[in-house]
């Protein structure tokens, strides 16, 4: 069973969420810590991926606008928790997770990054569903997993997202589609359908939006 809406609802879902994301959208705070955290007063979505998944440019694509998350051909940059209002008042508010799987970041900020992420994730409450961003040309890898392995563990209810789909021919995306939806239906706190988009071409970019507005219900 999923909480997929029927066709005719899911394309009035869609245009809620374009709406939504047309009116204002800005960035909030950085938190190194927990204690930089807002206040825990509108429902919020997650975004993690390993770096250079194409985060920040799914960000900017789901909000239409060019410079909201940082970007950077430099993996590991993003070493804070931010924080983006969607709305006004706040209807919501996007999270953007420091990526992981970075070879080269030094232990002592690997360490620091895993404590944060996994204490946010366990401790917030507004937390509804995060979005974690899988490359579409590699499909879901073991350094995926152990972030799959924490949503689980903190039972934070998430979904998979292929990135970077208009990189891959078409019959590979489907075979990619099908082994990360295997994944997902393994998993107990994993959303069984998967979302592929391009932040270039704009594939599945409405349809991410209506997700995250499906999931603060």
């Amino acid at each position: 069973m999923t909480d997929e809406a029927p066709s005719e609802d899911r394309e009035e879902l869609i245009e809620a969420a374009r709406k939504l994301f047309a009116g204002p959208v800005g960035f909030l705070r950085s938190a190194p810590s927990l204690e930089f955290l807002p206040p825990a007063d509108a429902p919020e979505i997650a975004f993690a991926g390993r770096s250079n998944v194409g985060k920040s440019s799914l960000l900017n694509a789901l909000a239409n606008r060019n410079g909201l998350a940082r970007t950077s051909n430099t993996p590991g940059r993003t070493q804070e928790l931010n924080f983006f209002d969607v709305g006004e008042p706040p209807r919501l508010r996007l999270v953007d997770m420091p990526g992981y799987g970075f070879a080269k970041a030094p232990p002592q900020v690997v360490k620091k990054w895993r404590y944060l992420v996994n204490d946010f994730l366990r401790g917030r409450a507004v937390l509804k569903r995060a979005l974690v961003l899988i490359d579409a040309r590699h499909g879901v890898k073991d350094v995926d997993r152990e972030i799959l392995d924490m949503l689980d563990r903190a039972a934070v209810s998430y979904r998979l997202v292929l990135t970077k789909a208009d990189k891959v021919k078409a019959t590979d995306l489907d075979a990619v589609r099908r082994g990360t939806e295997q994944e997902a239906r393994r998993r107990p706190a994993a959303h069984p359908e998967v979302i592929a988009t391009s932040s270039e071409g704009g594939m599945g970019i409405a349809e991410l939006r209506a997700a995250v507005l499906e999931a603060i219900g």
